[in-house]
């Protein structure tokens, strides 16, 4: 599982790491809070997988072994990853339990937890000034999860129907897929629907704005981390940016 590999990247990353230093990409958030985060989620998704929960319910509801007000550190992260991929490997990925998102099962949360991590593990090397490396599958079925739970994140969903721009539509096109790939493959068009609510599809189209560049950097920008120069924008620049400002995890 990819999970075990940005598991341990970003615990040898916060290792190093003062836990005061602040998170550029996270506002507000030290590598302390980020570390709280990511074992906090773990356990929670623990309990969901080892419980077959069937309701929603919220991370805050469940023990993450911190006494109140108290920041994880790196060898708590750690044994809270361990246990994750455990209940993982334990669970047959058909499992019906609740998630947020649109696929009710324990697979979901398998992909969900992926890139969770990646995205934080990414949060972490560039608060400390690290480059971070993102294989181009992991980036395009990145791309793809995201994409895929939009739909369901009502907290972004309500912030991008204020944009009052149903209809409207955005492309991107991944420059790297690997030789042989599909054709239209790394190619997606997102188009802006009611209440806030997206579809998508892949392939190419043309749109009211157009982003081509890296996967690494598609990925990056759709999750607000970084506007990478290795983008290159077409079409409507101002509707993209406050797009993606309300579309943003």
């Amino acid at each position: 599982m990819l999970i075990e590999g940005e598991a341990a990247r970003l615990v040898e990353l916060v290792s190093g790491a003062d836990p005061g230093t602040r998170v550029p990409t996270c506002p507000g958030w030290t590598v302390a809070d980020l570390v709280t985060h990511v074992g906090t989620t773990h356990r929670w998704v623990t309990h969901i997988l080892r419980d077959r929960v069937q309701e929603r319910i919220w991370s805050r509801q469940v023990p993450n072994g911190l006494p109140e007000g108290a920041s994880g550190d790196p060898a708590w992260l750690a044994r809270g990853a361990a246990e994750l991929l455990d209940t993982l490997r334990a669970t047959d990925p058909a499992t019906r339990v609740w998630s947020w998102g649109g696929e009710q099962s324990a697979a979901y949360w398998a992909r969900r937890m992926t890139f969770e991590l990646l995205v934080h593990r990414i949060d972490a090397e560039l608060a400390l000034g690290a480059e971070p490396a993102v294989t181009v599958a992991a980036a395009l079925d990145g791309v793809e999860e995201f994409l895929g739970n939009l739909p369901h994140a009502a907290w972004i969903t309500r912030r991008l129907a204020e944009l009052g721009a149903e209809g409207a539509t955005i492309h991107l096109h991944a420059t790297d897929p690997p030789a042989g790939s599909p054709e239209g493959a790394g190619e997606w068009t997102v188009t802006q629907g009611p209440e806030g609510v997206i579809t998508w599809t892949r392939g190419h189209a043309k749109a009211d704005a157009a982003v081509r560049g890296p996967a690494r950097d598609l990925l990056l920008m759709l999750y607000g981390r970084r506007f990478s120069p290795a983008l290159t924008v077409f079409g409507d620049r101002p509707f993209l940016d406050r797009w993606l400002a309300a579309a943003a995890f």
